[in-house]
């Protein structure tokens, strides 16, 4: 993984220092909080419904086991001993003390960390797969473009205030795992019949109160433009972009309104002067970084007739339990013998992406022990081990199941996305982690979830989507109705080459209603399904009606029900 040198660790450090002033003088009334409201933004600290909540970069998802062990000890130190994993691969502490948030800023610029950009009007985190480097399917390791891009966009001083936030996803495998069209920019790695690397950039993606997928903005761009093109594309944006309507400030209304051919012929009038400008990406610079990311030392592993370590497969003929975690959570890797294993964040009665201090101890011990002490966050809100040994992997599923990290449920329905909704956010208009664990009540059949298969659910407490629902195969979407929680559902979003956003059934229901209601929409898929469909395939046969009318059907008993008992009470 990347590691900083000296100039990366004075930026740092001169950071916390200039914020530790800032809110100096916030505390001693010398500095106004409308004034410092931009400041802390860009630190990662906002004001939430209880109190501040500070959120901390992982780079495009990578950890190592020492910063892990050190935001231990930040949440016993500085919270409540757990954190929490949200879709954009960073971690949030929710009750720290605004008073003590550059202490926190201190120790985390010790291992090479900062809260940089986590908020505000400037280029968010870069996100990616969180298999980049050993997935099979990878045509180019994307870590060294994120890498490069983290760099260029931190404190980039023209877009430290754009009219609004600013997303970028990498994908570089023939799956995508980024759902980069659903980014404010996407970028494709792809290499053409020369075997050439190039990129194909998506624009104007974005989730939120306008769910919009991004659209090809250029198809085949050379690597070493990449930064120049990308400063053409934020320029026009920042001067164009509205300032007047916060919900009409992302670029996707921009490019929408003009068109993509018209965006895409100022963007090139714009990249025209900053074309093999400095910011053209040269062979050197490029193999410097790429440097950081060498495969590590992998071990030569004897393998038995069916491709897998003798050890791992007598493990999975003996142990059942051992074996359904590995459907789920054990995924192939390019070199022989070796997994990557996914680690749950989602145990029954958590709320999705919440670890205790206690369990990013485990998952560090883990990664040092059997993953040369690395390790992802995933945009589904859990932990990856990327590289394990298979003959390791019985040991692995061992330590992760005393620690609450193997529900075998990957992929499944109880695998949830889900933002922390009204219980700590000042935006949220409905709880969202309540309702999570009523499903997660409702369906801890494990072995009916199993058969159900592959499906995709997916909570959001407002229309700023940070829970994804709009690409879920179920999504959730709590609203507000006269001072009333209501939650209203999506079908047939998914993620992936496909990525689709859903579509809404009908009117919204009441937070006791919609584990009757999920169960409603599984049942019409168990009837109509055939042997090879999931969820999504059965959807896309049928179509939203006999889904919409069984959920509602069941609404309607429950009015005549209530009315009754009613009328006898009386």
């Amino acid at each position: 993984m990347y590691r900083y040198d000296q100039i990366d660790q004075r930026i740092i450090d001169e950071r916390v220092a200039q914020f530790r002033g800032q809110i100096e003088r916030n505390l001693a009334g010398q500095l106004p909080d409308d004034e410092l409201r931009p400041l802390r933004l860009q630190n990662g600290l906002y004001i939430q419904r209880h109190g501040p909540m500070l959120r901390i970069a992982v780079p495009y998802g990578l950890l190592s086991a020492e910063q892990l062990r050190r935001l231990a000890e930040i949440t016993r130190r500085y919270d409540r001993g757990y954190g929490h994993f949200t879709t954009r691969q960073n971690l949030q502490l929710n009750w720290p003390k605004f008073e003590e948030t550059p202490a926190i800023l201190a120790d985390l610029a010790s291992v090479q960390m900062h809260a940089v950009q986590t908020s505000g009007n400037c280029i968010r985190n870069i996100t990616t797969d969180p298999f980049a480097g050993v997935a099979p399917d990878e045509l180019v390791d994307p870590r060294p473009y994120c890498e490069i891009l983290r760099q260029w966009s931190t404190f980039h001083p023209e877009f430290a205030f754009l009219p609004r936030k600013f997303k970028i996803a990498v994908n570089a495998a023939a799956e995508d795992r980024a759902v980069i069209r659903a980014h404010d920019v996407g970028l494709e790695l792809w290499r053409n019949a020369a075997g050439e690397v190039r990129v194909r950039v998506f624009v104007g993606g974005g989730l939120g109160r306008t769910p919009i997928l991004g659209q090809v903005l250029r198809e085949d761009l050379e690597p070493e433009h990449l930064l120049s093109y990308l400063d053409a594309v934020l320029r026009v944006y920042n001067q164009h972009g509205r300032r007047d309507n916060a919900y009409k400030a992302r670029i996707k209304i921009l490019v929408n309104a003009l068109g993509i051919e018209e965006f895409a012929r100022q963007v090139e009038a714009e990249w025209a002067h900053l074309k093999d400008g400095p910011n053209t990406l040269t062979a050197a610079e490029f193999a410097r970084v790429s440097a950081h990311f060498a495969s590590p030392a992998y071990a030569r592993v004897t393998l038995d007739e069916s491709g897998r370590d003798p050890a791992y497969s007598a493990a999975m003929a003996e142990e059942r339990a051992f074996a359904r975690w590995a459907s789920r959570a054990v995924h192939a890797h390019r070199v022989p013998g070796y997994a990557a294993v996914t680690l749950s964040l989602k145990a029954h009665g958590n709320a999705p992406g919440d670890i205790s201090a206690e369990q990013m101890d485990a998952v560090a011990d883990l990664a040092e022990r059997f993953a040369f002490g690395e390790l992802r966050s995933t945009h589904e809100q859990n932990l990856v081990l990327a590289d394990v040994r298979q003959a390791d992997l019985y040991t692995v599923w061992t330590i992760a199941r005393a620690n609450r990290l193997a529900t075998p449920h990957i992929g499944l329905l109880t695998d949830m996305i889900c933002c922390p909704g009204g219980d700590l956010c000042a935006l949220a208009n409905a709880r969202s982690v309540p309702v999570a664990q009523a499903i997660q009540d409702r369906f801890d059949d494990l072995d009916y979830q199993h058969d159900l298969g592959e499906l995709s659910l997916n909570l959001s407490g407002c229309m700023n989507s940070c829970g994804h629902h709009h690409v879920a195969n179920i999504g959730i979407l709590g609203v507000d109705k006269n001072n009333e929680e209501w939650y209203q559902v999506t079908l047939g979003g998914r993620q992936g080459n496909a990525t689709t956003i859903g579509k809404v059934i009908g009117p919204s229901f009441a937070a006791e209603e919609i584990p009757d209601v999920i169960a409603a929409l599984l049942a019409v898929y168990v009837e109509a399904r055939t042997p090879e469909e999931r969820f999504i395939d059965t959807f896309d046969r049928i179509g939203a009606e006999p889904f919409k009318a069984r959920a509602y059907a069941g609404r309607d008993r429950r009015k005549t029900a209530a009315l009754e008992t009613a009328k006898e009470s009386a």
